[in-house]
């Protein structure tokens, strides 16, 4: 062993400070939506600064102050109890009381949630669009309401959103699955038969939700009879996988000119989670009753399939002793398609669905082997133990990558 780090001597390490000209070449080849390329290239253009340093509670609690002072025009308030949730692989999120006046004067206290970005995540996504899209679901199906955003990190450190804490667990306290990030959760039978139906009908209202005729500020509508909805999510990795990766990789290579020549077009535009599984719902034990839908940072309008593809592929639900998968560790796959469109009045499409299929392996790939070495290796996350072990990832997905291009189910 002499030590020598291969990636210096090959042309990886530009993206470790990459100069203008790279980052506009990489802009102009894989066009995308414009709140994706306003966040892609914010990241890029910080990436040469300092290593993620964790501001401490009192300094997240002056922040604090100084902000909500400014978004309620009053110092009659009081930000008490911050303390850190643990959990999540990509971003940073603090509790906290709000203690203040209603509009008639009454006193209240209300239980809040900032999240906020590291210095760079293993998604970089925006927090501007998180709290668009859970502006546009509150009342359709259970979310965290959105009260405050500090889109462009102007008070905090990096861009922050703060929404009301909901109450619930991810998982039933005494199994023992779903230990990183909810993936694989067993929920039994006895949760399965409640919570199942109120997955379906919940990923329903997602991709029925009308967004023809509305106006946004952060997402943007795909033209139905396009290929534009998948272009711009094949665009949006491609990016990622260019800015981030520390090596080639032939499989990827294959991977992003079969996608590029298969983009299908979209039948109706809808509202996508993008990570519609276990580990992302907050619910009641006793009841079982759903309480709230969290992680919208993957969440766009686009095609539906992109939700199908990613909650059916073998690494997001779970296996019963017989063997027999569970789409979100709730549904039997075997099922889930023919409930899901008798639910939803939606149909599924077995090509575009092997399509984003692919595009998911080739994200989560992008995400693992690109991003996430990427972070750790400059001492942009708090999470860089975490990120380095999900790098272990890779092996799997790609295995289910080569099946599925070659036309079989993952």
């Amino acid at each position: 062993m002499n030590g020598h780090d291969f990636t210096w001597d090959t042309g990886f390490d530009i993206r470790d400070d990459p100069s203008p000209e790279f980052i506009d070449a990489i802009r102009r080849e894989y066009p995308t939506e414009r709140e994706v390329d306003t966040i892609l290239t914010r990241k890029m253009n910080r990436r040469n600064r300092p290593p993620y340093r964790r501001p401490d509670l009192a300094e997240m609690s002056k922040m604090l102050d100084e902000f909500l002072g400014h978004e309620l025009g009053s110092s009659n308030f009081e930000v008490r109890d911050l303390h850190w949730f643990t959990g999540g692989v990509s971003k940073i999120q603090i509790g906290f009381t709000l203690d203040r006046d209603d509009p008639a004067g009454i006193p209240r206290s209300e239980h809040l949630v900032l999240r906020m970005d590291p210095s760079e995540g293993s998604n970089a996504t925006s927090r501007a669009r998180e709290h668009e899209l859970l502006t546009l679901m509150d009342g359709a199906i259970p979310v965290p309401r959105p009260h405050f955003l500090d889109a462009e990190g102007e008070w905090f450190p990096e861009p922050a959103l703060i929404y009301e804490f909901v109450e619930g667990v991810t998982k039933p306290r005494a199994t023992g699955t779903g230990r990183i990030s909810g993936l694989g959760t067993d929920f039994g039978p006895d949760h399965r038969s409640v919570l199942a139906p109120q997955y379906l009908d919940h990923l329903s209202k997602i991709h029925n939700t009308k967004v023809s005729g509305r106006s946004f500020s952060h997402l943007q509508v795909p033209r139905t009879g396009s290929t534009e909805s998948a272009e711009w999510m094949v665009h949006h990795a491609l990016r990622c996988w260019e800015e981030d990766r520390g090596e080639d990789s032939p499989l990827m290579e294959v991977t992003a000119n079969w996608l590029l020549n298969h983009l299908p077009e979209l039948d109706v535009a809808g509202v996508v989670h993008g990570d519609f599984r276990s580990g992302n719902f907050l619910f009641n034990e006793e009841s079982g009753r759903i309480l709230g839908w969290l992680d919208w940072e993957r969440g766009l309008i686009g095609d539906r399939h992109r939700d199908l593809a990613w909650i059916t592929l073998p690494t997001m639900g779970h296996y019963d002793a017989d063997g027999r998968y569970f789409v979100c560790g709730l549904i039997p796959l075997d099922e889930f398609f023919d409930r899901y469109t008798e639910v939803s009045g939606l149909t599924v499409d077995p090509e575009r669905l092997r399509f984003y299929q692919i595009l998911n392996c080739f994200t989560i790939i992008v995400s693992t082997m690109a991003s996430s070495y990427r972070i750790a290796r400059l001492g942009k996350s708090h999470q860089d133990i975490l990120l380095t072990r999900v790098e272990g990832l890779v092996p799997v997905i790609s295995r289910q990558l080569i099946t599925l291009l070659k036309g079989k189910n993952a």
